[in-house]
């Protein structure tokens, strides 16, 4: 099996959820905890878990939320030879959560991400991939001269854009290199796309080289739009315990399954149901996640 690069952002999450329904501009009464987070270092930590060798890049601060992250990412069996520490704070996400584990609202600082750069990702690194991964917490010159340097080699490319802001990062990247897959939610798609109707964003992207659009609804599911296909993909009906990493739970199981040489709707498939253990676990990254268990729960919604 190839190995997977991805490069992206770490941080630690703090995450306070109410006990009763969340009462805005007042104290709710509740519970926090933190763990390590980051679109890009929550992607590579469920690839290990899902026996994928996997190089991640990413910036740690100089501070015990740094030590923390490396920590748990090389736990997760991920290579992190060519990660940096940087002599800044480490990222960090704090997240508000309903009592019913929804998303209230979340401040990300990322500026430990956005400081890498373009000599942090040697050019080798990249072409020996099998397939990269990307976030949009990258600056948008990092972002290019992954993207160029993985189109000269032909590795495929699956970009997540993280959030309506950071898509405006990937405008240069989306018209100038082609991408295998990328996974917006339909706010990022008008943004990345600048159509409101979502089959004319999806077709915006597509004529821009983009192969595959997976654009991710929640509780409706996910929808992935091939050139020629849309398959939907209904969300497995969960009793959510938090919801923090399904997304990234979701790509790394897609990407998994592509590695293993397994069709896009198959892959998507397995990405929801990666999902659906995520938000049912306590963990932002599910430690005991692994391709058998994703087939025990396929068996079991078929």
């Amino acid at each position: 099996m190839g190995t997977v690069l991805v490069v992206g952002g770490a941080n630690v999450d703090v995450v306070a959820q109410s006990t009763a329904r969340f009462t805005n501009g007042t104290s709710n009464p509740g519970h926090a905890y933190s763990s390590a987070g980051g679109v890009g270092r929550n992607i590579a930590a469920n690839l290990g878990h899902l026996g994928v060798p996997t190089t991640l890049i990413t910036a740690f601060g100089n501070d015990t939320f740094g030590a923390r992250l490396y920590d748990e990412t090389a736990a997760a069996s991920v290579d992190l030879t060519h990660s940096v520490e940087l002599e800044m704070p480490s990222g960090s996400y704090l997240a508000m959560l309903d009592a019913d584990g929804e998303l209230v609202g979340a401040v990300a600082d990322m500026a430990a991400a956005e400081s890498l750069r373009v000599e942090h990702v040697p050019q080798d690194v990249v072409a020996s991939a099998s397939y990269v991964v990307l976030d949009a917490n990258l600056s948008a010159d990092v972002l290019e001269h992954v993207c160029r340097t993985a189109a000269a080699t032909g590795v495929p490319v699956v970009i997540d854009p993280v959030s309506v802001p950071k898509a405006d990062r990937l405008a240069r990247v989306l018209k100038a290199w082609p991408v295998h897959t990328i996974t917006p939610t339909r706010a990022e798609l008008v943004t990345l796309s600048g159509e409101n109707d979502l089959e004319a964003g999806v077709a915006a992207l597509h004529s821009l080289g983009v192969g595959r659009v997976w654009v991710r609804e929640g509780a409706s599911g996910s929808t992935l739009f091939g050139q020629r296909l849309s398959t939907h993909v209904p969300a497995i009906v969960a009793e959510v315990r938090n919801v923090t990493g399904a997304g990234d739970a979701m790509a790394a199981a897609y990407v998994q399954a592509l590695v293993a040489g397994i069709d896009d709707v198959t892959a998507a498939r397995r990405g929801a149901a990666a999902a659906y253990l995520t938000i049912t676990s306590e963990h932002t990254v599910r430690p005991d996640l692994s391709p058998a268990l994703i087939e025990q729960v396929l068996k079991e919604h078929e």
